[in-house]
């Protein structure tokens, strides 16, 4: 996925910069009644517009860059069923080595609820919708071992609150 935006957005700039030297050099041709003002208007508009060029090439790279999709992951080392009704989940297995990728296969029995994995710190490590009648897929690899959370991320109802799963994954043997 990543991959592919940085090609989209590299394309869009190719042809927005295509645009912007058709359209320079066709304006350099057209006379004007301020031929004193012109040459250096001109000279500022093309510094400026390299300029521009310049900090959005950047911008991109540096917002794509980040994404946590991982290019070169691993494949799914297992399948864990998950499903949430009010006001708990069901996980098929609430344990895991640490290196194993799992792939959640998260589903609701009756309302939308979000699906939050988060670790000791209780930062978020991923998320994903879990919604009646559909099973949505989201993987995750742990890299330490501890006690890591599912919390309900959608208010759910009363006990939304209480939504809450332990999930352990310990040191690979």
């Amino acid at each position: 996925m990543q991959t592919l935006a940085a090609q989209i957005t590299a394309i869009f700039l190719v042809l927005l910069t295509l645009c912007f030297i058709w359209v320079l050099r066709r304006s350099s041709t057209i006379q004007s009644p301020l031929e004193n003002i012109a040459p250096g208007a001109y000279r500022l508009r093309n510094r400026l517009f390299a300029l521009v060029m310049v900090a959005g090439s950047v911008l991109a790279v540096v917002t794509l860059m980040p994404w946590p999709y991982d290019a070169n992951a691993k494949p799914v080392t297992r399948h864990i069923d998950v499903k949430a009704k009010q006001w708990a989940w069901e996980v098929s297995d609430q344990k895991a080595k640490v290196g194993e990728v799992i792939e959640f296969r998260v589903t609701s029995e009756d309302v939308n609820h979000g699906f939050g994995l988060y670790d000791e710190k209780m930062q978020m490590l991923t998320q994903i919708q879990a919604m009646p009648g559909f099973t949505n897929k989201v993987s995750h690899r742990f890299t330490a071992p501890g006690k890591y959370k599912i919390l309900c991320m959608e208010y759910c109802g009363l006990a939304h609150h209480g939504m809450v799963a332990d999930f352990d994954v310990v040191a690979a043997p």
